[in-house]
């Protein structure tokens, strides 16, 4: 996605423009009305009396509402304009709102030809960024003072409804206005678009559920404004990081999705554009990160997710008993099985992240009875460690494909096809053991231990899960740890060999406990050396890997959320001054784009650019950067569950001055923080 692309969303529905509000059909600048993993509006194009518009200004009120201003022609030195037109745009209740307000300037009456061009192509959301042909048959018509844009494609069916408040010559391209306005008067009329799911009978799918009720824009603001204040309030001497945890608030509360099978509750989705729809290891990890700030999303997360636990062997959907999901959409592409989205598995991390989950949430708030309510599904993700993940019965978490043609190739986090590579550029047969599997595999049996022993009244099953954590750590410092480096392989290949290229993986191991406590010190030396430091974060491949480049989606690049996991590792083992080091380059690098983590920016050395240069097409606002900012500040502080009580040992960067992070909730009710410098904070 472009830098200059303008967005309103309200969780999984989302616009993208220019910066004058338009929308046109590009394949290098992807615009558009989204909704349902479809586009709805590929054309919404005003003009004032022939001339395109400008804009002069835009006002971001709020994430699901924007004001541009604008004059009509080519933008000059100087602009003595005798007409000017404000659009006032907003997402509420799955409806697509726009107010036009033309004002005259003149001294005289004018009379003003307002033309609104749309079309809508009706692509999936996958195919904005490449030439869609549709595969059915797209359909215009007025009707009713309305202008209905539909798709059909046998039983799937898809319709914009455009509806004006003012009377306007609606033909099949479009709306055209005539009006006549006084001197330093104005004209307005309001725009709905309605996007439409249809079923065979011609109802919405959405039309049965009891969902959330259609809000005004003031509800939706009041609504904003209780989840800012419910939520701990920070001050910091560092004005950045103040900024950056405001702005990661209201992000983290426009991602806020209600999928259809959970109408009521929300999780959170992705991120913008590419992935704003259901997710297993963006919604676990990002619900983890804001355990401190929002605690109920991952209530959300863990129930959806247990809905569509993978239940049989389905090559296709890389589906396997006990497993959860990848992501689950609704497109064309999905509905008729040209993609195995609706839901595929394809990775195999998020089945024992998904215990991790579960019992961080439990250790937060204190909910037993969640604990109990999905013990079924909690040990059936274990069983799945080690009947499906271990492929090879050398008791490690491998991922192989099962779907061949659509399927992805790499299933760990790093899901792009070179980024588990060696050192030399070469990549491994499947199947892979990357590290972070180890780890979470790790984490998660001794976690799933703890749920047994104390809420599922199984002493027997946590003593073996326990045991074989113990063994999985055994058998990984024995296989992963390349002695004459110094670091653990970023994977084991097909034959057990390692696969040895410095990476940010192990990072996470820090954060799973899985790492010696003999060898931390030289994970965390590698994790700050100048090859994965970057200055601003931990890039995601060392300088000097063959495959490195500080463009390249998970070769080089810095991503937010895994350097706050990385930070919060390093907290684990002590390394407290390392983990000040990455949080204060993120939340640095956060304050060269208003405070919005960006999914990931490129991995140049910062002596060499001076600015974090962003990721080009990186996801934005995405919600697994958004939660870093949460991390970070919870690694700092020191913040750590145990028993009924928040245990905390501030240790803040000098730069950071005075922090305060005020009514952090969990089971202890309300507790405040409070760090300054390096030095023990007071805490009450």
């Amino acid at each position: 996605m472009t830098a200059n692309m303008v967005r309103v969303l309200d969780g999984n529905i989302f616009v993208l423009s220019a910066d004058s509000g338009d929308i046109e059909p590009s394949v290098a600048h992807p615009s558009g009305f989204f909704d349902m993993d479809t586009r709805f509006l590929s054309l919404w194009r005003l003009s004032l009396n022939g001339e395109r518009l400008h804009a002069l200004s835009i006002a971001e009120r709020d994430y699901f509402a924007m004001r541009f201003f604008l004059v009509p022609g080519e933008p000059t030195h100087y602009v003595d304009a005798k007409a000017s037109v404000i659009r006032e745009r907003s997402i509420n209740g799955g409806v697509f709102e726009e107010r036009l307000t033309v004002l005259n300037h003149d001294r005289e009456p004018v009379e003003f030809t307002v033309r609104l061009d749309v079309a809508s192509d009706f692509s999936p959301l996958y195919m904005v960024t490449r030439e869609w042909v549709p595969m059915g048959d797209v359909y215009r018509r007025v009707e009713g003072g309305c202008l209905r844009l539909g798709y059909r494609r046998e039983k799937f069916r898809r319709e914009t409804v455009i509806s004006t408040s003012e009377p306007a010559a609606v033909d099949e391209r479009g709306l055209t206005y005539t009006v006549r306005v006084e001197p330093n008067r104005e004209w307005t009329t309001t725009l709905r678009v309605l996007a439409l799911v249809l079923r065979p009978d011609g109802r919405d799918v959405r039309e049965p559920l009891d969902r959330r009720p259609r809000r005004t824009t003031a509800e939706q603001q009041e609504d904003l404004a209780a989840w800012l204040a419910r939520a701990p309030q920070l001050t910091c001497d560092w004005a950045a990081v103040t900024a950056t945890y405001r702005r990661s608030l209201v992000d983290l509360a426009a991602l806020r999705y209600s999928p259809l099978a959970l109408p009521t509750e929300a999780m959170p989705a992705a991120g913008l554009p590419w992935h704003a729809t259901i997710t297993g290891r963006d919604s676990i990890l990002t619900s983890f990160q804001a355990l401190p700030v929002a605690p109920e999303l991952a209530v959300a997360t863990l129930r959806m997710l247990s809905i569509d636990q993978g239940t049989v062997l389905d090559d296709f959907r890389d589906e396997e008993p006990g497993k959860i999901l990848r992501e689950f959409r609704y497109g064309e592409l999905t509905a008729f099985e040209e993609r195995p989205e609706s839901p595929y598995y394809g990775s195999a991390d998020v089945t024992p992240l998904y215990v991790i989950l579960l019992d961080e949430y439990e250790r937060w708030t204190g909910d037993a009875a969640l604990v109990r309510e999905f013990e079924d599904e909690a040990r059936a993700a274990l069983h799945w460690i080690d009947e499906y993940g271990d492929l090879l019965g050398d008791g490690y978490v491998r991922y192989r494909r099962r779907n061949e043609r659509t399927g992805l190739e790499n299933q760990s986090w790093k899901e792009s096809t070179e980024a588990i590579c060696y050192a030399d550029g070469r990549l491994p047969e499947p199947p892979r053991a990357t590290c972070e599997l180890q780890g979470y595999a790790y984490d998660a049996k001794r976690r799933g231990a703890r749920l047994a022993r104390e809420f599922w009244g199984d002493p027997a099953y946590a003593d073996r899960l326990e045991r074989e954590a113990a063994a999985l750590r055994e058998r990984f410092e024995r296989d992963f740890w390349i002695a004459d480096r110094g670091y653990y392989a970023l994977a084991l290949d097909a034959e057990g060999r390692q696969v040895d290229a410095l990476a940010s993986n192990m990072g996470h191991l820090l954060w799973s406990g899985i790492v010696d406590e003999s060898r931390a010190a030289q994970v965390a030396a590698h994790l700050l050396g100048p090859r994965l430091f970057s200055g601003w974060g931990v890039r995601t491949l060392a300088e000097g890997q063959a495959r490195y480049n500080p463009l390249g989606y998970q070769v080089g690049t810095v991503w937010p959320f895994d350097n706050a996991l990385i930070a919060w590792g390093l907290r684990r083992y002590g390394f407290t001054e390392e983990a000040g080091r990455i949080a204060e380059g993120i939340i640095d690098a956060a304050h060269y784009v208003d405070g919005r983590l960006p999914e990931a920016f490129a991995g140049y050395p910062r002596e060499l650019t001076r600015y974090p240069v962003l990721y080009p097409g990186a996801n934005s606002p995405q919600a697994l950067a958004t939660g870093a900012t949460f991390l970070l500040l919870r690694a700092l502080l020191g913040l750590e569950p145990v028993g009924e009580h928040l245990v905390m040992e501030p240790r803040v960067p000098a730069r950071f001055g005075r922090v305060e992070l005020l009514d952090i909730p969990g089971r202890w009710g309300r507790i405040d923080v409070i760090g300054s410098g390096l030095a023990r904070a007071d805490a009450s």
